[in-house]
């Protein structure tokens, strides 16, 4: 076509928008239109490719999986705003209090929990950072640690379904979301559990660092603590088994379970009478602006997409990313540092809309697994997601943390959590059946 240049230029643009602080949305519709007019003007854009947005359009409306995201945002502000989430990692903490290292283990635990409840970062790092970390500073924990076991596992929700992202990159790598979910668990628990690993070999290696709780400041105990148990720990996990259950097991798609799950979210505070109508119009408004976000940036992305295609550019990056020497690879080395320095700078919902259109072509070509690349990718993400200087996640829990916290102990927090996650990264890249064996089993069993 001659005018792949034209396209390079388009990128380069958006990117230069985007920077500014433009809205992403925006700046995809803006950089659109303004190439594709320069490309309509020297004979590179064909006029009558905008005729396809609609049928894009509607197609993204009518996709099925696609609902399951308010269902699943709804889900997790319902826990969040009623309180639920705050009594889990209270009673966890009782729990574990006692123990070296006992409250950092209630945060992963729980972290892991409202990863599979919720699926949204920001509100399980303010959670936690609100109730937890002020505790462990006031006894003894090592601030670093504190704010790092906080970060990486709220952190927990980009990977462990029912992520928000791993629906998202179901729709953009053209694979089942249920497999997907499958694909993330055993990555996902590997995740925690090294994170509790590590909490456990500081106990013995430095106990200074994860001084156990006072046994004094733990107020319930005896059959006190285990009705608090089968009041503030119990429900939750049930929750957890009914919509990841009803998902791995073949009972419903993972659409149906949101919506199960929502309701099970309301039933759960209507149980613990917090089940207000503000209640649920404050954890509507939270669903609505996130979910009206998700589909902007999509239509947006669309139209970029197709003015980006026209004039060349995804034939060029395709034709590149394949010819790479190294095959697999090197492709596979070159989309993980570019999405992880995207990750940096980007939220995962802009990253997938950007960065994955253009991937996804390479990847079939080079006859990639399209399930484990995309579980890949979500790891990848998530390492970029507490990564210094802005780590989201590292933002999210600066806007609650006590003064003695500073900026600077809350980004060297993530250095060590960044590593194991980058361990965790290789042995999945390294041995693919982390993510393919539920697959398989399920589809051996008849399951799904």
């Amino acid at each position: 076509m001659g005018y792949e240049w034209l396209a390079i230029l388009m990128f380069v643009g958006f990117f230069f928008i985007l920077m500014t602080g433009y809205p992403v949305a925006f700046s995809f519709a803006g950089t659109a239109i303004l190439f594709g007019l320069i490309g309509l003007s020297v004979g590179a854009f064909d006029l009558n490719r905008l005729l396809l947005l609609p049928n894009v359009w509607f197609g993204t409306m009518s996709n099925f999986t696609l609902l399951a995201i308010p269902y699943f945002i709804f889900l997790g502000s319902v826990l969040e705003k009623s309180g639920l989430a705050e009594e889990l990692l209270e009673t966890i903490g009782m729990i574990l209090g006692r123990l070296r290292g006992g409250l950092a283990l209630a945060v992963v635990i729980v972290g892991t929990l409202l990863a599979a409840t919720t699926g949204v970062v920001a509100a399980t790092v303010i959670v936690m950072g609100m109730l937890s970390l002020p505790v462990m500073i006031r006894y003894g924990y090592d601030k670093k640690l504190a704010a790092g076991v906080i970060v990486a596992s709220g952190t927990l929700a980009q990977l462990i379904p029912p992520s928000l992202v791993l629906v998202i990159l179901s729709d953009q790598l053209g694979v089942s979301v249920g497999d997907l979910f499958l694909g993330a668990l055993i990555p996902g628990l590997m995740l925690s559990g090294s994170y509790i690993l590590y909490i456990l070999g500081l106990s013995i290696v430095s106990p200074e660092k994860v001084p156990p709780l006072p046994p004094e400041i733990i107020p319930l105990k005896g059959q006190a603590l285990i009705r608090q148990i089968f009041k503030a720990v119990v429900p939750p996990i049930l929750l957890i088994f009914i919509v990841l259950g009803s998902i791995f097991f073949g009972l419903a798609t993972p659409t149906e379970a949101g919506a199960v799950g929502a309701v099970g979210a309301c039933f759960l505070a209507f149980l613990n009478r917090r089940l207000t109508p503000q209640l649920i119009k404050d954890a509507s408004h939270a669903t609505a602006v996130i979910t009206a976000l998700v589909v902007m940036i999509l239509f947006c992305s669309s139209l970029f997409s197709l003015v980006f295609d026209d004039l060349g550019g995804k034939t060029l990056i395709t034709s590149l990313l394949t010819g790479l020497p190294g095959g697999k690879f090197s492709f596979l080395i070159v989309s993980n540092i570019a999405i992880f320095l995207l990750g940096v700078f980007l939220e995962f919902i802009e990253i997938c809309f950007i960065a994955m259109p253009l991937f996804v072509p390479a990847a079939q070509a080079l006859g990639i697994d399209m399930v484990w690349f995309g579980v890949v990718i979500a790891i990848n993400l998530q390492t970029a997601f507490i990564s210094p200087p802005v780590g989201f996640s590292l933002f999210y829990l600066q806007s609650v943390a006590p003064k003695e916290v500073s900026t600077l102990d809350i980004h060297k927090s993530a250095l060590p959590f960044m590593v194991i996650q980058f361990i965790i990264l290789v042995i999945v890249m390294l041995f693919p059946q982390t993510v393919r064996w539920l697959i398989e089993l399920s589809s051996a069993t008849g399951v799904s």
